[in-house]
């Protein structure tokens, strides 16, 4: 199974410098202000270098001035942003061998002496992929607009493709070397969800396509879909009905064959003859639903990140996403950041996975019990 072994983040918003662990399910709990979602935004943004969408991913955060590390520096600082990840994964060969490694990517101002780039327009500074070991190989390796690759007979070869200053050498470069492609893909297919829209012109309320759906979108707009793959598909809801009778004890979910659009609705108990579609649920139930057509696809992504997942949650329903979260960790990586010490305990009780608390440490975030080597005591 690939998986994330740790996260490096320096210069990222509240986070000045921050490397630690991830285990198959991560949960990390503190207040406002502390910076929990600046830890799952970084993380976003290595998604965003292997699909292509790094540069936009910070301009819609406002720009590269407002992503950068808001505390104090000194003076021969450079303004930098680097992110840092550590993977364990396969490469795909007949022999399935196993590696693990370490991608980095660093960002800063851009500079028209450098390359052609808008004035406030994130630029690639340095970039690298790296094999560990007694003798640590390089597969890739680029400072400003130089970049170089190790071919499949160990020897180093120049980039020919003219690479954008905003542009990542991990989304450019594709059949290059297979490690690099591995390590692409698995990024790429990380999965982030932080709150779905419940208004009535929300996509979540409206009909959804009957396209097959192994997973759920970003914004949830194929709800109905992917409850319905699981349904007419896979032909197994035996998860998603515990969920539910979890949640909201003699309720059923109701999954008709789809026709053109894929529908359901809910009926309760108390209303045994009236079902409810996605327009008439309350905010917080479709909510729910969502995070379970999110949790309990089809075919989950190898890493899932919910944040503040409890927004608009009944605490009475907190059990029962606990428990779906610790059913979709026996299949993926999942990483929760929250609010809620509710649902952090009752994830705690399902799995025996403690939450680690975000927490500021001399005006940054930092995590409780994490030494400045990146380890955590208790472990």
């Amino acid at each position: 199974m690939m998986s994330l072994i740790d996260l490096d983040i320096a210069g990222y918003r509240s986070v000045r410098s921050i490397r630690f662990p991830l285990k198959r399910l991560t949960v990390l709990v503190g207040g406002n202000g502390v910076g929990k979602t600046n830890l799952y935004r970084a993380l976003e943004l290595v998604h965003a270098a292997a699909t292509g969408d790094l540069s936009m991913s910070i301009a819609q955060e406002g720009g590269l001035a407002s992503v950068m590390w808001a505390g104090k520096r000194r003076v021969t600082d450079q303004p930098r942003l680097r992110l840092e990840v550590g993977l364990d994964t396969v490469l795909p060969t007949d022999e399935e061998e196993a590696y693990q490694p370490r991608y980095a990517v660093e960002i800063g101002f851009g500079d028209s002496k450098y390359q052609a780039v808008f004035a406030e327009e994130p630029q690639i500074k340095a970039e690298s992929l790296i094999l560990p070991g007694r003798r640590s190989v390089s597969l890739l390796e680029r400072k400003g607009p130089a970049a170089w690759y190790r071919d499949d007979t160990g020897r180093r070869r120049q980039i020919e493709l003219p690479l954008l200053a905003s542009e990542t050498a991990l989304s450019a470069l594709r059949g290059t070397l297979p490690e690099l492609d591995a390590v692409r893909n698995l990024l790429a297919t990380w999965r982030f969800y932080h709150g779905f829209r419940t208004d009535q012109s929300s996509p979540l309320r409206q009909p959804s396509l009957a396209v097959t759906a192994p997973m759920l979108d970003a914004d949830g707009g194929n709800l109905g879909a992917v409850l319905a793959t699981l349904k007419h598909i896979r032909g197994d809801t035996e998860d998603l009905d515990a969920a539910i009778e979890h949640a909201f004890p003699g309720a059923r979910l109701d999954i008709p064959p789809p026709g053109r659009n894929a529908s359901f609705s809910l009926t309760f108990p108390d209303v045994p003859h009236r079902s409810f579609g996605p327009s008439e649920l309350s905010d917080g139930t479709l909510q729910f639903l969502a995070l379970l057509g999110a949790l309990l696809a089809y075919r989950p992504p190898p890493f899932i990140a919910l944040n503040e997942p409890e927004a608009s949650l009944h605490p009475e329903l907190l059990p029962a996403l606990a428990r779906a979260i610790a059913r979709t960790a026996e299949r993926s990586q999942v990483w929760i950041v929250t609010h809620s010490t509710i649902l952090a305990g009752a994830i705690a009780e399902e799995t025996g996975i403690h939450p680690r608390r975000v927490i500021r440490r001399d005006g940054a975030t930092w995590l409780d019990g994490l030494s400045d080597i990146g380890i955590f005591a208790d472990e």
